[in-house]
């Protein structure tokens, strides 16, 4: 018993210690109104050591020398397990023709790629995922598909320099993919700390331990202070009770670290009353649990996701050549909100409101009807983009009632000019 006891005060000195410094960025910021949440997350992962390009380098080629591939069997369960969400739409959208290159920038279990490998033949495709067990598979997969299948393991924010390093110029790639969700396999596996229905460790990175420097959720909601925990969860979890839960967070704390998954959605579920803790209901109209926001919030956080969604639009834009193709997905509102100002060429710090739309619609009136209409009749927003699709996409009723968790999936596609 003292043995644990020791361990678990150790455990909350280095939280605190890890986080201090974070929170202290945090609240003098929120003070000046000077920037939001997204450019806090920015720096706290900024400030965590990353390693350099040819760092990078030398790390994927060692973890490719040293770390064993997993069964055929485990990656034909994980496939099971990870249904990819709008099959059909994704490859329609990116009408893969012999000879191209693609790049899957969230590689997962593989479904698009190997969708698309099916698809047209000799096409080659990079397949980035910052997760590991995601990268050992697509090793794996690279073994049934020799020379078509580049496995790159790291973040949005790191494939500039892996592309290059892999021989890819800018302006050369056929299509990307850029899915922002969070995979099955991350979700169904405990120790990864992503589920609150299953009992696991309060971790949520999706890197997992590549780097020890980066916070965990664990060592956000020991550390940060209520002030700062609300706003976590109201800007990344759209929580309108963030007030409330950060408050209960901070009480519990106060008296046992908050470790485990479980016991962090069980403090959430603590905040409300019993008849609330179903009243909540999701796209299905099925009941949710009353943590569901606060988790979203925490792994947004942690990942500093948002931020990454942008720079892998930008690095998406970057290496594609004029003609090729962008889909993306997104599983909510904040994600959807970047990818469609990105497309339309609104400024990321603009409000979100009737204004928005307004310049949209503007945007639309004021660009050119040339001679590509017939070819994109669609029409466009900006010089840089045309759309695919008049609206956006959302997934038929039949691939929910097949993979419920894609329910909220939104899909917009564009051609660069």
């Amino acid at each position: 018993d003292i043995y644990c006891f020791s361990r678990l005060s150790n455990s909350k000195m280095l939280s605190h210690c890890l986080c201090q410094v974070y929170k202290c960025l945090f609240l003098r910021n929120l003070k000046l109104n000077l920037i939001n949440v997204a450019t806090l997350a920015r720096r706290i992962h900024s400030s965590a050591k990353k390693p350099s390009d040819c760092e990078l380098k030398e790390q994927t080629v060692q973890k490719c020398e040293t770390e064993e591939l997993p069964q055929s069997t485990e990656n034909k369960k994980f496939a099971r397990l990870h249904i990819p969400v709008m099959l059909e739409e994704v490859v329609n959208c990116l009408s893969p023709q012999p000879g191209q290159r693609f790049l899957d920038m969230t590689f997962g279990a593989g479904g698009h790629t190997t969708a698309l490998l099916e698809k047209a033949n000799d096409i080659t495709i990079y397949a980035l995922d910052r997760d590991p067990t995601a990268y050992k598979i697509a090793q794996q997969l690279s073994e049934s598909y020799p020379k078509q299948i580049r496995a790159l393991l790291g973040q949005f924010s790191q494939s500039e320099a892996l592309l290059i390093s892999s021989g890819v110029e800018p302006g050369t790639l056929d299509g990307v993919l850029l899915d922002a969700g969070c995979s099955s396999m991350q979700f169904d596996t405990p120790e990864r700390g992503f589920s609150l229905q299953k009992d696991g460790p309060l971790d949520m990175r999706m890197d997992s331990d590549r780097y020890p420097e980066m916070p965990t959720a664990a060592d956000v909601v020991n550390a940060l202070d209520q002030q700062a925990l609300a706003s976590i969860l109201r800007t990344y979890g759209e929580e309108r009770h963030a007030k409330k839960i950060a408050s209960a967070i901070v009480q519990a704390r106060s008296i046992y670290p908050i470790t485990r998954t479980q016991q962090l959605a069980s403090i959430v579920a603590g905040a409300f009353p019993a008849s609330a803790l179903h009243a909540r209901k999701d796209l299905l109209q099925r009941p949710t649990h009353v943590a569901t926001k606060t988790f979203q919030g925490l792994r947004i956080f942690v990942n500093d996701e948002l931020h990454e969604l942008l720079i892998g639009l930008k690095t998406a834009e970057k290496f594609l050549k004029p003609g090729g193709r962008l889909v993306a997905l997104s599983f909510h509102s904040l994600e959807d909100r970047i990818i469609k100002r990105f497309l339309h060429g609104i400024d990321m710090t603009e409000k979100y409101n009737l204004g928005s739309r307004q310049k949209i619609r503007q945007a639309l009136k004021n660009c050119s009807k040339e001679d590509d209409t017939q070819e994109f009749p669609h029409g466009k927003s900006n010089s840089k983009w045309i759309f695919i699709q008049k609206k956006v996409l959302t997934p038929q009723a039949k691939d929910i009632q097949t993979n419920p968790r894609g329910r909220s999936a939104k899909l917009r596609a564009a051609i660069k000019l």
